[in-house]
This record gives structure tokens, C-alpha cells and sequence, in this order.
């Protein structure tokens, strides 16, 4: 997924509707997601939870949400979400060395119980 900022978009508005039509792109402003660019193919729109899975994702990506919530509007179970980050090159933990075990051990606990 591409992303551009509002001022990028403003500047080169063609460009980001050229990207568009290869791959979704996410409008930032001030570093959070604005809108959502989607080319629209008559013949094959995106359905809602590729979409759902989408923003849940860069919401994630941003920080402005936590890998659990980021699960739930994405509509996809924890681990499924770890996996699509992972093929998209995105760390499902960040933080300090604390805050990482703190994760693992999570993910554990909630391995464990499913």
C-alpha cells in the first residue's frame, strides 16, 4: 500500500490517482490516515473487509492503534493480522526490550487459550 501525504496529494494529484490504479493509497495528514484512495474497477471493487483489513493495518502502522484492536477492525483474528503485517514488512512489536517480552508473553497467553 502506498501512502502520501495531503500535501503531496495537492501538488500531484494525478500521480497519486495513477498509483491508485496498481495498489490502494492512504492519504496521511499530519502523520494519521485522512483518506483512502481505491481505484474503482466496475467489474472487481474491493470488498469490505479487504478494505477494513487495509486501514486496520495502517492504523496499526502509525501507532494509533494496538495490535489487538487493530485485529478487531480489521475483522481477522490476531494471528492472521501478524501474519499480513509480517508479508508487508511491518513489526507487529515495537518498544523497548521490556515492552517486547511484555508482547511475546501476551501472544503466548493468547496462542495458549485458542
Amino acid at each position: 500500500m502506498k501512502t502520501v501525504n495531503v500535501r503531496q496529494l495537492k501538488n500531484n494529484p494525478s500521480e497519486a490517482l495513477r498509483s491508485a490504479s496498481r495498489e490502494p493509497v492512504l492519504v496521511l495528514k499530519r502523520d494519521r490516515p485522512e483518506a483512502f484512495l481505491v481505484h474503482i474497477d466496475l467489474n472487481e471493487l474491493p470488498e469490505a473487509p479487504e478494505v477494513k483489513l487495509l486501514l486496520a493495518t495502517a492504523l496499526f502502522k502509525s501507532g494509533s492503534l494496538s495490535l489487538g484492536r487493530a485485529a478487531r477492525v480489521g475483522g481477522v483474528p490476531i494471528s492472521e493480522l501478524v501474519t499480513h503485517l509480517s508479508r508487508l514488512g511491518i513489526s507487529a512489536v515495537s518498544g523497548n526490550q521490556e515492552g517486547v517480552v511484555a508482547e511475546l508473553e501476551t501472544l503466548e497467553e493468547w496462542l495458549a487459550s485458542s
